[in-house]
């Protein structure tokens, strides 16, 4: 096993407007690259699980296999566990664990499925190699990470583009790449994996409700999460420019032409 590298921080936290987002996420609006390729008797690896909604999922979609779900952060993993027992699954188990030196032998699991992960970590392509170390010959690791860049909105919004460049600048000044949509391709080959097949995802966010949703919950994080804490620690943005973006979100929430994309890049490795 490789060493554990913790050359990155998660840039997010767990504040509540953040897991509003991570409990939100299904195996459909999430992961719909892979679901096409899993068999009933599987077993999974779900890296970075969070709450827990996209693990169950795909505990539902192997009855006769299991999913293993890992995270960082202890405290999330109750949420998961209380989420997973609500649903009466009993194919699946939580851990805390690290991408960077994973707890398992090699040739261990069919998938393994990282959502939204390598745009936080210290070295991606490290933790492709550590997800290729514990996948069976045949079996698949699959990644999905949205590329900040490649967002898109309407109308224009000037805020927004001050919110845009400062996430990134906090994103990296933690460790971690934002626009990591666009490069899991090029992480992939250079932790050697050859069958890749790489495709791209949309959430898109237009209806009064998914426009007040998706900018509650970014005005909220913009304001109150760990984000927030590492933007003003880290010399990025005061707290008066963080109220001015916070505002902008809530501003271009109310817009009845409103319309927001967010693009993933995805692949679908199989070892």
């Amino acid at each position: 096993m490789s060493e554990a590298r913790e050359t990155a921080v998660y840039t997010h936290g767990h504040h509540e407007s953040v897991l509003r987002s991570h409990t939100w996420r299904t195996a459909a609006n999430s992961a719909a690259y892979l679901v096409g390729s899993l068999k009933p008797h599987m077993r999974i690896l779900d890296i970075g699980c969070g709450p827990g909604t996209i693990t169950a999922d795909l505990a539902e979609l192997v009855p006769d296999g299991h999913v293993t779900g890992i995270d960082r952060a202890p405290g999330v993993l109750e949420q998961a566990r209380s989420a997973a027992a609500a649903r009466g699954l009993d194919n699946i188990e939580f851990a805390v664990a690290d991408v960077h030196a994973l707890p398992y032998p090699d040739d261990t699991f069919c998938v393994v499925h990282a959502h939204q992960v390598l745009q936080h970590v210290g070295d991606p392509v490290a933790a492709l190699r550590e997800m290729a170390r514990v996948t069976k010959p045949g079996g698949f690791v699959a990644a999905r990470d949205s590329d900040y860049e490649a967002m898109t909105w309407f109308p224009h919004t000037p805020g927004l583009d001050g919110w845009l460049d400062l996430y990134r600048r906090v994103a990296r000044a933690n460790g971690g790449e934002p626009d990591a949509g666009r490069r899991l391709r090029s992480w992939a080959l250079a932790a050697g994996l050859t069958d890749i097949t790489a495709t791209s995802g949309t959430w898109t966010f237009a209806t009064a409700e998914e426009r007040a949703w998706w900018s509650g919950l970014w005005a909220d994080r913009t304001l109150a999460s760990a984000y927030a804490e590492r933007a003003t620690g880290g010399g990025h943005a005061t707290p008066e420019e963080l109220r001015a973006v916070s505002g902008a979100w809530r501003e271009w929430g109310e817009q009845e032409d409103g319309w927001f994309s967010v693009l993933h890049g995805e692949i679908l490795c199989r070892k």
